[in-house]
C-alpha cells in the first residue's frame, strides 16, 4: 500500500490554482490513500477546502485536525460537525471520530488530533501567546491559569482516547501508524534541526499523548509504532524506543508539500 503524507497545508492561504498544483502533487504519486495530520485549513472553509482536496486527489483521505482548523470556531463544534458531515461524504474520514483502520493484515491507523498541554517547558515563564488564545472560543477571555487548565484537558482527552485505540490495535497488528498534530514528545519538537525551548514546548508539544505512547508500546514491544505529527513546520525523526518512532513534518504557509511517501506491506 502507498500512502502519501502531509502536514499543516493550510489551503485556505492558498488561492485555487496553487491549491490544484498541490493536488496533482499528490496524484502524480499514485498513492492508495492520503494522511492529513492537521491544520487543513480555518473552521469556516473547512469542509469546502476538504471536499474540494478528496474529489482532487480521488483516494480515500484520512486526517486529524490541528489547532488552525478551529480557528473562528469552538473545538467541539467543528469536531461534532466534521465527524457527522464526515459520514456523509465518500472518502473522507475524521480519525479522531473512528477506532482503528486497517490498512494492510499487517497495518493499522488510529490518530487523534493532540493539543499543546503545558506540560513541558516552562509555562509559567513563556512570554509565547498563540493566536489560538484569540481566534478558538475555547481560550477567549480566559486568563493564564485557565488557559493551562484548558491545555491539560485537550491533552488527556486525546491520551486517553488514543489509550484505549491503540491498545486495541496492539493486540492484533505488527505495525502500528498513529496519526496527530503536536508532537508527543520534546525530543519531537523539531525547530532548525534541534529541540524548541522551554518558551515553545509548553504549546508544541503533547506530555500526555507522549506518556501514553511509551506505556502501551512497551507492554506490546514487538508491534512497531510509527508517530506522524507536524505543528511545529520543522521536520525531523527521533526514536524514542526501538519500537516507537515519531516523524515530525515540516511545513510553509502557502507552499504546501507533500512530507513523505510511505510504502506499507
Amino acid at each position: 500500500m502507498r500512502i502519501v503524507w502531509a502536514t499543516d497545508i493550510h489551503l485556505n492561504f492558498l488561492r485555487p490554482r496553487k491549491r490544484a498544483d498541490f493536488f496533482e502533487s499528490i496524484r502524480s504519486e499514485h498513492s492508495d490513500a492520503v494522511f492529513i495530520s492537521g491544520d487543513i485549513a480555518e473552521a469556516p472553509c473547512l469542509q469546502e477546502l476538504l471536499r474540494e482536496m478528496q474529489q482532487a486527489i480521488d483516494v480515500p483521505l484520512y486526517f486529524v485536525l490541528g489547532n488552525h482548523d478551529f480557528y473562528h470556531g469552538s473545538i467541539e463544534t467543528v469536531r461534532r460537525e466534521i465527524q457527522a458531515w464526515c459520514l456523509t461524504q465518500s472518502g473522507l474520514h475524521y480519525l479522531s471520530a473512528l477506532g482503528p483502520i486497517e490498512l494492510t493484515p499487517k497495518t493499522v491507523l488510529v490518530g487523534h488530533d493532540g493539543w499543546g498541554d503545558g506540560r513541558f517547558g516552562n509555562y509559567e515563564q513563556s512570554p509565547v501567546r498563540l493566536t489560538d488564545q484569540e481566534l478558538i472560543r475555547d481560550f477567549q477571555g480566559l486568563n493564564r491559569d485557565a488557559v493551562l487548565a484548558k491545555l491539560h484537558a485537550l491533552g488527556e482527552e486525546s491520551a486517553t482516547y488514543l489509550r484505549a485505540v491503540l491498545s486495541e490495535a496492539l493486540e492484533s497488528y505488527d505495525q502500528v501508524i498513529c496519526l496527530t498534530h503536536v508532537p508527543p514528545f520534546k525530543e519531537a519538537c523539531w525547530y532548525q534541526g534541534k529541540m524548541g525551548n522551554d518558551d515553545w514546548l509548553p504549546f508544541f508539544s503533547c506530555k500526555a499523548v507522549g506518556d501514553v505512547l511509551m506505556e502501551v508500546t512497551q507492554e506490546k514491544s514487538a508491534t512497531k509504532v510509527t508517530v506522524l505529527c507536524g505543528h511545529t513546520h520543522h521536520s525531523g525523526t527521533v526514536d524514542m524506543l526501538p519500537s516507537l518512532r515519531v516523524i515530525t513534518g515540516s511545513a510553509e504557509y502557502g507552499d504546501p508539500c507533500i512530507s513523505d511517501v510511505l510504502e506499507i506491506s
